[in-house]
């Protein structure tokens, strides 16, 4: 009975530990899809007009720009309003400068969005590899969940088959005192 009890237990273990490795190797499949896309993510690869638009759009939103169009405007004012004597190429409403700064505006507002419009493609990507991220950490949780859930299980059935064991051994010790007590 004892042999049969040792072939019962290893062949058990073999068939948990098969599980439990089964359980691992699934685990670093979907871990390495995971990282793999992590690792290699799409090339984002700009064009020279790509890179102009980034480069005005980071001009265009500094305090350099501000400053320099302030300085600008105030230099323009003061050679139109200084030049009263002779003939100003701009005079007192400032049609010129008003133009000037409409075409400013119309170009530099598309040529930001199309800025902005690349940046926020870059944030969804951020995105994604941060939900990878989340994924990959899911799915260790769920890996270490089911590895617990298999370790439990196989620690209820060894102790469901050593109570079962015992009790047999304990029918037997009570077959053996009957036995001794019938004599």
């Amino acid at each position: 009975m004892k042999n049969n009890v040792n072939v019962d237990i290893s062949s058990a273990e073999s068939e948990f530990l098969e599980k439990l490795q089964k359980i691992v190797d699934e685990t670093i499949k979907e871990e390495d899809l995971v990282i793999n896309n992590l690792i290699h993510p799409a090339k984002d690869e700009l064009t020279p007009v790509q890179k102009i638009s980034d480069k005005v759009a980071r001009f265009g939103g500094s305090w350099k720009f501000i400053i320099a169009f302030i300085i600008f405007m105030v230099f323009w004012v003061t050679i139109n309003t200084a030049a009263v004597a002779s003939k100003p190429f701009d005079p007192y409403p400032f049609i010129l400068m008003n133009l000037v700064l409409s075409c400013i505006a119309a170009l530099q507002a598309p040529i930001i969005m199309m800025s902005q419009n690349r940046q926020e493609e870059k944030d969804r990507m951020r995105s994604e590899n941060d939900y990878l991220i989340n994924l990959k950490a899911e799915m260790g949780i769920r890996s270490l969940q089911q590895k617990m859930d298999l370790l439990l299980g196989e620690q209820i059935k060894q102790l469901y088959d050593l109570q079962a064991i015992e009790i047999e051994l304990l029918k037997q010790l009570h077959e053996k005192n009957k036995a001794k007590k019938g004599e």
